[in-house]
């Protein structure tokens, strides 16, 4: 636009210009500042030309949809020697940068400046800050692989030096700090592979960066402890030579903390191995985890979160959830993402035999020293005294850096000694209850699973692709397991056996409420088994209440008309709900309007409990 005089004039403020013609909005643009600053929208480099226009298109990226004053930008551009119409070429530039780019952001005018809003945008300067905050909370928590791989992945952001075809101007205030964070993420990232055991592969990298920054004494301090590690001792004092020579003659200073104590550590033979794997004893974990990603994350932070000072106490979380909804799978998961920050060990054991009875505790604990390598005499003292096993683990535990997974506990009388004792250790339990020694820990509650994630754990089993085919039919699929993860996971194994067969016809199956349980049947995996088990931890009064229950449907339904279904008294009724609440068998609520609890089925609970054959109640 022009006026009069056909000077540029500037857009209104928060007006855009014309972006060009007939540019589609479709796709995504992907934006560079770790290299050549560049713009590629569906795998083309978008034409730029010039250091000016690739300067103000770096300026706006860099101030992540904030306002850029005119004077930012000519500072940017010209330095202190801005021309007379520096304001007009600004513009000028802004409105040729609209035009390359076209509909895929918007750049407009907002009081003395310009704004870019580029939120669906890839920028590779953004992508490599998250993954480096990843990595270094991962290596703040010994996760080291993960950590290994996150700044990994950071350091494939860059393409070259950052800021590489900008004006000076720009390149001096910028370039310093963005290559600076560039080697700490670098340095961060040696350190979690040295930390894994990846010596041997650091080397030649290490070898290489040292000769390009010879003054760098973390690098070289670096390099000499992977050299010692691979048994190349003669090198690594050659190194640690060649860096004080270095350093006397261009700094006149002796070396740091870090390289002399790298050098003195392998004249004493320390640390001539990496840090020693955890001993993992675990079930497998699931190929691909799906769904509960987000109480996966907080479990997590649970149990790697330590307590400063003496008075730490033992970090401890509890899962629970009815029959059937991932505990398992969920402790495993996470167990096997925090098993780096335990040294000492990761430990499992199940707490129930295979028909689903408890297992005694001097059994389970037999197990776990078993596991930490106490075997001596474990068999016999199991036999004949639970204090002594007790005793024994307490002392394996005290001083020790453990994550014991307890699965599936039914009672505190199952849990007593099996708590390690010392600070640095964690506890993970999984319970369809909620045992009372939980009451000073975090618990998890864990619900059916939303139709996403439903959708998502049926396609890791039956294939993306057959799912996707045939949507409507999914929907029903999901319905009929009501978020049920082991109902998923049968329906998809299901239907991993039959390809040949629609999934329509799968659900056609599920459709009667009356063959639904037994549908959901496949090798191993029972719904049926699998609640019935449930049933014989209740006492033998509410496992016989629950089939009359059924007649009450979904729910709500308050304890006085359970006493009318079954005849018994509302307080012995509300007993035996509770003890099915206790047992994830009952979901309650409160009714705050009336000051009581309101009841309701699980959808298959309910088809389970109205197959179950009704017995006489005592009256």
């Amino acid at each position: 636009m022009l006026n009069s005089a056909g000077v540029a004039r500037r857009p209104a403020e928060g007006a855009a210009e014309p972006t060009g013609s007939g540019t589609d909005a479709s796709g995504a643009i992907e934006f560079r500042l770790l290299g050549p600053v560049s713009a590629t929208r569906a795998g083309t480099v978008v034409p730029l030309s010039g250091a000016k226009i690739h300067t103000v298109l770096a300026v706006l990226l860099l101030a992540r949809g904030a306002l850029v004053a005119d004077s930012r930008l000519s500072t940017a551009l010209w330095g202190d020697a801005p021309p007379p119409t520096s304001n007009s070429q600004i513009y000028t530039y802004v409105s040729r940068l609209r035009k390359a780019l076209g509909n895929y952001v918007r750049i407009f005018r907002k009081g003395p400046g310009y704004v870019l809003d580029a939120r669906e945008a890839e920028v590779d300067l953004f992508s490599f800050e998250r993954l480096d905050r990843l990595g270094r909370q991962a290596l703040e928590e010994s996760r080291h692989e993960e950590a290994g791989r996150l700044l990994g992945g950071a350091l494939d952001c860059w393409s070259g030096h950052a800021l590489e075809n900008v004006t000076e101007h720009l390149l001096q205030f910028e370039r310093p700090r963005l290559e600076f964070l560039r080697a700490q993420a670098l340095e961060r990232r040696i350190e979690a592979d040295l930390s894994f055991g990846r010596h041997r592969s650091l080397v030649p990298e290490l070898l290489s960066l040292v000769a390009r920054f010879p003054m760098d004494e973390n690098l070289r301090a670096h390099l000499i402890t992977a050299l010692h590690r691979c048994d190349r001792q003669a090198e690594a004092v050659q190194v640690y030579g060649e860096g004080r020579r270095i350093l006397d003659e261009q700094l006149g200073v002796a070396p740091g903390q870090q390289l002399s104590g790298a050098y003195l550590r392998m004249l004493r033979g320390e640390s001539a191995d990496p840090r020693r794997r955890p001993h993992v004893l675990l079930p497998a974990r699931a190929a691909a985890f799906t769904g509960r990603t987000a109480e996966a994350a907080r479990l997590r932070s649970l149990l790697l979160r330590r307590s400063p000072g003496p008075g730490a106490r033992l970090r401890a979380a509890l899962v629970t959830g009815m029959p059937g909804s991932g505990k398992t799978a969920l402790a495993t998961e996470v167990a096997h993402g925090c098993a780096e920050a335990f040294p000492d060990g990761v430990v499992h054991a199940d707490l129930q035999d295979a028909d689903g009875a408890a297992r005694p505790p001097a059994a389970v604990l037999a197990e776990i020293l078993a596991a930490l390598g106490e075997r001596e005499d474990t068999a016999r003292t199991a036999r004949h005294s639970l204090s002594a096993l007790v005793s024994r683990y307490r002392v394996r535990t005290a001083d020790a850096r453990l994550l014991v997974v307890l699965d599936d506990a039914s009672s505190d009388v199952q849990l007593t000694g099996l708590l390690p004792v010392g600070p640095d250790s964690a506890l993970l339990v999984t319970s369809r209850g909620r045992p009372a020694f939980v009451s000073a820990v975090h618990t998890m509650s864990l619900g059916p699973l939303d139709d996403e994630d439903a959708v998502a754990l049926l396609a890791e089993s039956a294939g993306a692709d057959r799912i996707r085919a045939e949507p409507a039919a999914v929907r029903d699929l999901v319905r009929y397991c009501a978020g049920l993860p082991l109902a998923l996971r049968i329906a998809g194994a299901r239907l991993a056996a039959r390809p040949h067969r629609t999934v329509a016809r799968f659900a056609a199956q599920l459709a009667d409420p009356r063959t639904r349980l037994a549908a959901l049947s496949y090798g191993n995996l029972s719904l049926t088994r699998t609640l019935g088990r449930a049933l014989t931890r209740l006492t033998p009064a509410t496992a016989a209440v629950l089939p009359w229950l059924s007649s009450v449907g979904p729910g709500p339904f308050t304890a006085r008309l359970a006493g009318e279904l079954t005849g018994l008294p509302e307080a012995e009724a509300e007993r035996a709900l509770d003890e099915l609440v206790d047992g994830s068998l009952l979901f309650a609520e409160p009714d705050r309007a009336f000051g009581e609890d309101r009841y309701r089925f699980h959808p298959l609970v309910l088809l389970h409990a109205d197959a179950t054959p009704r017995q006489e109640l005592p009256r």
